[in-house]
């Protein structure tokens, strides 16, 4: 019997084992299968680092058992006495971890000391002591325990450790894997020969087996070298592919200049530093050309990009058409309506009695406006009376029509997918151009492969004003530390100024850490819960700020809550604002110097970078304090540390991209389908992903369609069709 890579699995390994690696895995054919390679191999003699385990993740160990005994347990009222299993295993440097079963006395007789096995469990902790609680088990041959089976699994020199569940354990896709390898052949090899020779790259087939059984580390190393080169020159040419096909459609060109945008910059109280000039003259002239722009615009927190997005919109609006702002929250649709309104003045009072003719308006639409306020809206944007509408995901929802949609601009483009970015583009009667920006510092491999569809712009330059910020880690179980924080916010306060308290949880109802949907990206095992607002904002009350003026922002509140809040602290009414993450970007209060991130390891680097940027915005240098009680020398405190020593924000992604899983970076896990990246790292594979993108330019150039490469075509299709696998995140 033969099987190709497309044949289901109930053919080829058996309705129950298809049946267990679809559930718990999400594999429905042999492709699916041979493409779930092993995170790590076992190899004879070498044991498992049982010292970098960490409480609460799922492992499979390789190691030897050191010892075993049986006791017995106290029995409960009417039951018979049970039994408890003990077993030792341990690293040749000896570090230990303990087995637990209990009533599974019979497990005795394989688990003997001295035997090598596999063991797959939940890691745990009882008394200070890491264990495992009735793990999984396979040994290796000996004593006549599945020796035949053990034996051919076990027969080469590294053995595969696979990404499994609870109930599927590695040896269980292990053996079922070997199954469709002896059955599936010489299956075609995608990657172009050319290719394959130029770059010295072993065949598919090999590569497989290789993967799954290797001979040597020679041989894996080949077979992983292979295998990135597919996954990165696929994703290459479907970016390329994509970019090419952008560049042949027809859009409306905006002309530079403008006489609202003339009148703008007349009024503009500051100068352009030297990348907003640079960045705004490579934006102006793709919007004068007659195929649409589309352009990512990256720069660090405080670095100008609204300002830069504002002077595209008006140059498109100078030419008669209309801008479309999409931020992902209401906070920062209704902060970006705010400032865009004071930047522009008089110039955003079109249609008002005595108006500029120049003049536009400037509309909000988010989901919590009121039938009246959509309907006025509405008419303002489908009249084109507003030529630069602001809002989140309300302006994606049909019945929202634009007279003359030319650019559409979408702020934090890592909060949206490729599909809501064109759902809003389809709104143009011509394909428009389009902006996207993050203020989230993205390493150069990340801008490559996330956004390789896109041209890329940089703005690393500070506007002249903004001030230093200082930051700090403090320890939270000191309480003289935490009374000198609280000092310090008192002080910012006294002295006329404001302060943020961020906490990672909302609180109130929601008593489980991440129920909210606002915490941090970096979580701990600490067994107390995360600080939630709603308890702090009590205690800081009745304790240490029971002086200042305090408000609560979360993304509980209704709307118009939050917008009085904000309003209340950017009017200066309110001293110290404690919220959760719906602060991270765009706000904007000039007067805020302070910020105490409490339990702050449990954000991520960028987050925390993204936070630390809402203060000293003004002329006062800027203070930032990251509360945590995590021990110093543990990978979260370097976190921390690494922080605290910079506000580069390159620097930091770069540093964030080390510590964050290949799948995070490039959203594999956001569409629900298949990932289509598994070895590749943007952080070690720079030299592929280059080297691959210039040989999928070439492809594109020489074969759009890559009809003389069907094998290769179809996997780029199979990509293009899932494109949310990564170009939905950054």
């Amino acid at each position: 019997m033969t099987v190709g890579l497309e044949t289901r699995l109930r053919d080829a390994v058996g309705a129950k084992t298809a049946a267990a690696l679809t559930d718990g895995l999400g594999l429905e054919t042999v492709g699916d299968l041979l493409g779930h390679y092993p995170f790590r191999y076992a190899q004879r003699g070498e044991q498992t680092d049982l010292g970098a385990l960490q409480v609460g993740e799922d492992v499979t160990v390789f190691a030897q058992v050191k010892a075993a005994f049986t006791k017995q347990t106290r029995p409960r009222p009417g039951k018979r006495p049970g039994s408890l299993l003990e077993v030792v295993v341990a690293d040749e440097a000896g570090r230990t971890l303990a087995l637990t079963y209990f009533n599974q006395a019979w497990r005795a007789k394989e688990l003997k000391v001295g035997r090598w096995g596999l063991f797959a469990g939940r890691v745990g902790q009882f008394r200070g002591r890491l264990q495992l609680n009735s793990p999984q088990s396979r040994m290796l041959a000996g004593d006549g325990v599945d020796e035949a089976d053990a034996v051919e699994e076990f027969a080469g020199a590294l053995i595969p450790v696979y990404p499994a569940t609870a109930d599927l354990p590695t040896w269980n896709i292990a053996k079922a894997v070997r199954t469709v390898l002896d059955l599936v052949g010489r299956p075609d090899d995608p990657l172009p020969s050319a290719i394959r020779s130029r770059q010295h790259l072993t065949d598919y087939a090999t590569a497989l087996r290789q993967i799954h059984r290797p001979e040597s580390f020679g041989s894996l190393g080949a077979a992983k070298k292979r295998l990135k080169w597919q996954e990165a020159l696929v994703m290459q040419a479907a970016l390329v592919r994509r970019k090419a096909e952008s560049a042949q459609e027809q859009a409306t060109p905006r002309p530079t200049g403008g006489a609202i945008l003339a009148a703008f910059d007349a009024a503009l109280p500051f100068e352009l530093t030297g990348g907003q000039r640079q960045v705004g003259e490579e934006i102006a002239t793709e919007l004068a050309a007659t195929h649409p722009m589309h352009r990512l615009l990256q720069g660090d927190v405080g670095s100008g990009k609204t300002l830069v997005a504002l002077r595209a919109m008006l140059q498109v609006v100078a030419d008669g058409g209309q801008a479309a702002l999409l931020a992902p929250t209401e906070v920062l649709a209704a902060q970006h309506h705010r400032s865009i309104v004071e930047a522009l003045g008089d110039l955003a009072s079109g249609g008002e009695l005595g108006a500029s003719p120049e003049a536009t308006r400037v509309a909000l639409l988010t989901g919590s406006a009121t039938a009246a306020q959509r309907r006025s809206t509405l008419e303002e944007v489908r009249s084109g009376v507003a030529g630069i509408v602001i809002g989140t995901h309300a302006l994606l929802y049909d019945g929202v029509d634009f007279a003359d949609l030319g650019l559409v601009v979408v702020d934090e483009q890592h909060r949206f997918g490729v599909e809501q970015r064109d759902v809003l583009r389809a709104k143009a009667q011509r394909p428009p151009h389009t902006l996207v920006m993050t203020a989230t510092p993205i390493p150069r491999t990340v801008a490559m492969t996330v956004y390789g569809d896109l041209e890329t712009s940089r703005l690393t330059e500070l506007p002249a004003g903004r001030t230093p910020i200082a930051t700090h880690v403090v320890p939270y179980t000191d309480q003289r530390w935490m009374s000198r924080a609280w000092a310090r916010v008192r002080e910012e306060a006294a002295a006329g100024r404001q302060a943020y308290v961020v906490c990672p949880r909302v609180g109130g109802a929601d008593q489980e850490n991440g129920g909210d949907g606002e915490n941090g990206d970096a979580g701990t095992d600490d067994k107390r819960p995360p600080l939630a607002v709603v308890d702090v904002i009590e205690e800081l009350r009745n304790g240490p700020l029971s002086e200042l003026r305090l408000g609560l922002l979360h993304g509980r509140l209704d709307a118009d809550e939050k917008d009085r809040v904000m309003r209340a602290y950017a009017a200066g009414q309110l001293d110290v604002l404690v919220a959760t993450t719906v602060i991270e970007v765009g706000v904007n209060v000039p007067n805020a110097t302070a910020m105490v991130v409490l339990d702050a390891e449990r954000f991520g680097i960028s987050q925390l970078h993204q936070l630390r940027g809402r203060v000293g915005r003004g002329e006062h240098p800027g203070l930032c304090l990251l509360v945590s009680e995590v021990a110093e020398g543990t990978s979260s405190r370097e976190r921390l540390d690494a922080v605290a020593s910079t506000t580069d924000g390159f620097a930091l992604a770069e540093l964030d991209l080390e510590q964050r899983r290949e799948g995070d970076v490039l959203g594999a896990a956001q569409s629900g389908t298949k990932s289509h990246v598994k070895l590749l790292s943007l952080l070690h594979d720079v030299d592929i992903i280059e080297a691959a993108r210039q040989d999928a330019m070439a492809m594109i150039v020489a074969d759009p369609d890559l009809k003389g490469e069907p094998a290769f075509a179809a996997l780029v299709d199979d990509l293009a069709a899932d494109r949310g696998e990564f170009l939905e995140k950054g």
